[in-house]
């Protein structure tokens, strides 16, 4: 009965890796994502303030163009954040990578030591 219950507690354990390893790869889509997207909405928005008409724009509509302002500064300030948020979880996703793949070959080895010391692979 204990070997049952160890044997399901692995099962689990595994099972729990595998679903953590299945989010990683929706993680890793989200931070590249904010590694295309965040520059992307960085270089417009720069490219919209430092236009020779922007500045005409401003002077001719002055409630539009304060709120037009407060709205790319909104943009530069998030999408520098979530460019900095993506490049945190890339990183993180990467070392969790390495980790997993130890993690995999020190299982293997293991199940190879325990398999010829009670010699399971000779049935």
């Amino acid at each position: 009965m204990p070997d049952d219950e160890n044997n399901d507690i692995l099962r689990s354990m595994d099972g729990f890796i595998e679903k953590i390893q299945h989010l990683r790869g929706v993680m890793l889509g989200v931070s590249l994502s904010a590694l295309v997207l965040a520059p992307f909405a960085i270089g417009i928005s720069l490219y919209l303030t430092t236009h020779p008409k922007f500045l005409l724009l401003l002077e001719q509509e002055n409630d539009f163009g304060v709120i037009l302002i407060i709205l790319l500064v909104g943009i530069l300030v998030t999408s520098g954040i979530w460019l900095i948020t993506g490049l945190r979880q890339f990183r993180s996703l990467s070392e969790w990578n390495k980790r997993y793949l130890n993690y995999l070959k020190r299982k293997e080895n293991l199940d190879k030591t325990i398999s010829s010391t009670f010699h399971l692979d000779e049935e």
